[in-house]
């Protein structure tokens, strides 16, 4: 058996055994903590959502909670996925190892076999004849050495028989709790699949009613406008953080007597360069509501627009306009899920009434990288863009190509 085997069968045993690497153990036990963790904020928002869907006043707050409850249940079946997706390759690993076991113990097994065969068909005296039939002491001497060493290899190869039908053992428990292992997971994604058809029901029923109540529609306007300034101390907090980082790079560089680096000539940046000709967020859908002073079709009451609605139909994939950085993941009562990205020189875009996201914080991107997955607002189902220039909100038709 080669480095590369050893090494294989060594990692198959420490899998099988139950002994993985301290690192791959913290990594399993980080995972299963984080599953908990979502499991127990599903829980308490479960109670939330019981005490809110007894008070009328708290419909609105209600659509909040099913909205978060609804990100918490879509991630944990992602990581559900995941943990069987990693399940299943430790099974076909086990399996790949059952059939490699299986076949050396029964090659040791043919072996013995053929050796017990043979001494039972020329007996122990066989090798008695064979020493005392020999020409010289030399002759005498080799002979026993041989005889010894053929004694000794058969008692080897009953050792390595024990030992592999031991390690053919734990095998197969271990099999047996991996396929267990699966089946509770199966059970698990089953079910939080079934509580999310539900849960989107309900949010659904949430939505009809608010849209016929003209005070909770009132109400809903009030806390856009707040979300809107919300997204500006957001922003403002982005462009902060993005300067002190700055400031101790450079007196990082400072420090370490680096050489400065010099300023570079004042050009438009590639995100400038394409103004009017940016791509769209998501591939079909229309303008509802403009940049700017925009008038409710019901309450008829005027507010303003920080960005453009586009009508989209629920789950539409939503995109990066340009390549960027994932500057912020965030929830904000009456946008619900949203991201910030970066694009550098002082530009962001951002993108809200997401149900799913795909990105995480820090995650750089191309463009047309898919974010996440258009959701349905109080308003119905559409994207809510914006476009930013430092602390300045740009006119996103302004940048996005002509349709």
């Amino acid at each position: 058996m080669n480095r590369r085997s050893r090494l294989i069968v060594w990692f198959l045993v420490c899998v099988l055994a139950g002994v993985l690497p301290v690192h791959a153990q913290g990594d399993l036990q980080r995972r299963q903590d984080e599953l908990e963790t979502l499991r127990e904020q599903i829980r308490q928002l479960e109670a939330k959502v019981k005490v809110q869907q007894q008070n009328e006043a708290e419909t609105l707050e209600l659509l909040d909670t099913y909205d978060t409850k609804a990100t918490l249940v879509r991630k944990l079946i992602t990581r559900l996925k995941s943990a069987e997706r990693q399940l299943q390759a430790r099974i076909d690993t086990t399996r790949r190892s059952t059939r490699s076991f299986e076949a050396q113990l029964a090659f040791l097994k043919a072996h013995y076999a053929k050796h017990v065969r043979s001494v039972y068909k020329t007996g122990r005296m066989h090798d008695m004849e064979l020493l005392f039939a020999s020409s010289s002491v030399e002759e005498f001497i080799a002979r026993n050495e041989y005889l010894h060493r053929f004694s000794e290899q058969r008692r080897s190869d009953t050792r390595r028989i024990q030992r592999k039908q031991q390690q053919l053992s734990e095998i197969q428990v271990r099999a047996e709790k991996e396929l267990s292992e699966e089946r509770r997971l199966l059970a698990e994604k089953s079910a939080e699949e079934d509580r999310l058809a539900v849960l989107t029901a309900e949010r659904r029923e949430a939505l009809i009613k608010i849209r016929k109540d003209k005070n909770m529609m009132a109400r809903q306007m009030q806390r856009q406008i707040k979300a809107a300034k919300a997204m500006e101390d957001m922003i403002a907090r982005l462009i902060e953080e993005e300067r002190v980082r700055t400031e101790h790079e450079r007196e990082a560089a400072v420090a370490k007597k680096l050489p400065p680096t010099p300023e570079a000539p004042v050009v438009p940046g590639e995100f400038e360069l394409k103004k009017g000709r940016l791509r769209w967020p998501v591939t079909e859908g229309s303008i509802v509501a403009r940049f700017g002073p925009y008038r409710h079709p019901t309450l008829r009451t005027v507010t303003t627009n920080t960005g453009i609605d586009i009508a989209v139909q629920p789950g539409s994939s939503v995109t990066a306009v340009a390549a960027g950085k994932v500057a912020k993941i965030w929830f904000i009562p009456s946008y619900g899920n949203l991201i910030i990205l970066n694009h550098h020189d002082g530009y962001r875009t951002i993108y809200t009434h997401l149900a799913e996201i795909d990105v995480l914080e820090g995650q750089v991107i191309s463009e047309g990288d898919v974010i996440g997955t258009s959701g349905d607002s109080v308003d119905g189902p559409r994207l809510h863009f914006e476009v930013w220039k430092d602390r300045d909100k740009q006119n996103p038709e302004q940048w996005l190509m002509r349709q």
